[in-house]
């Protein structure tokens, strides 16, 4: 029996009718949340499942797609687009889990960004950047600022257009290139780098980005999982770095 994507509250809540096999539905009553069921359960949106695990808030499980994080009933059945916040802990679900995921999937990008060393090196952030983006020009523009306060900048690719987009290939080339940091300074400069093609990791970075739950450059990455949208000034960005 096909599954049928019965509606689409506003707020986001979709509610899924999934035939379920009477052995699937044994197993969903277990503590371990079933990652097979869940999966074919939200093929009909779209999401391809990466994790699942039981969520904080008792009856929800929270899965990581490579579109973000979403939440589902145990079963399946009820889909949830949106934030989930502890009244108690005073602090947003969403972001909290996500960290934990962010920190297990960094180890991945091992060698493959371009990186601005901080000579007296405090702290490091992940930046996912694209040339075209004005401020993601800006932060590039302030580079000296970032690595004087301690702050270490690691690049990562995420073409807004998508991996079919002239700016994924450009920045293909700028990866491929002898020297990244050179090719990158010319990038955010508006100018274009020679043809060079490579295996490079743009499309895992993108991807990757994408899982996190971002839509936009700048991204900073925190050490703490932290996901901070858009640009920050270095002396602003210090102290968030400061406060964890």
């Amino acid at each position: 029996m096909k599954n049928w994507l019965s509606g689409a509250l506003t707020l986001g809540v979709f509610s899924l009718s999934v035939s379920l096999s009477a052995g699937a539905l044994a197993q969903q009553k277990s503590d371990a949340p079933e990652l097979s069921e869940i999966s074919n359960s939200l093929a009909p949106l779209g999401l391809k499942v990466n994790a699942v695990a039981n969520s904080p808030m008792p009856g929800l499980l929270q899965v990581f797609t490579q579109r973000g994080l979403f939440f589902t009933s145990s079963d399946g059945r009820f889909f949830i687009e949106g934030n989930v916040f502890d009244l108690q802990q005073s602090e947003l679900v969403n972001d909290v889990q996500m960290r934990s995921y962010v920190n297990k999937q960094l180890p991945a990008l091992a060698d493959s960004y371009i990186e601005y060393k901080a000579e007296n090196e405090q702290h490091v952030v992940y930046a996912f950047t694209d040339p075209t983006c004005g401020y993601c020009q800006k932060l590039h523009n302030e580079m000296n600022d970032y690595n004087k306060l301690g702050i270490t900048v690691r690049y990562l690719a995420f073409p807004r257009g998508g991996l079919n987009s002239k700016t994924a290939l450009e920045m293909q080339h700028l990866w491929c290139s002898r020297n990244q940091q050179k090719a990158m300074d010319l990038a955010k400069d508006g100018k274009r780098n020679p043809p060079a093609m490579c295996e490079n990791p743009v499309k895992q970075h993108y991807e990757l980005g994408q899982s996190f739950g971002i839509n936009g450059t700048p991204a900073l990455v925190l050490a703490s999982g932290r996901i901070i949208p858009g640009y920050q000034p270095a002396a602003g960005l210090l102290k968030q770095l400061e406060a964890m």
